[in-house]
């Protein structure tokens, strides 16, 4: 069955995401940036620490795509 195109995100960018990066602004503007093109969080958040940064992840999902994640 095709897709519409509001079915897929935009410029060929994969349904599901992890992003990752130090914990500052950069990273949070990552995932806004994300969360404004229309995914959404995907659980919860992680973080670690390399010895030098805090290091975190989110995931996102587009929505629709909730059966390519289970």
């Amino acid at each position: 069955m095709p897709q519409h195109v509001a079915d897929i995100p935009p410029d060929g960018l994969p349904a599901y995401r992890l992003l990752t990066g130090p914990d500052d602004s950069a990273f949070c503007k990552r995932v806004s940036e994300a969360l404004a093109l229309g995914y959404r969080l995907y659980g919860s958040p992680a973080a670690t620490f390399n010895g030098e940064w805090v290091i975190v992840a989110q995931a996102v999902l587009w929505p629709g795509s909730d059966h390519a994640a289970g």
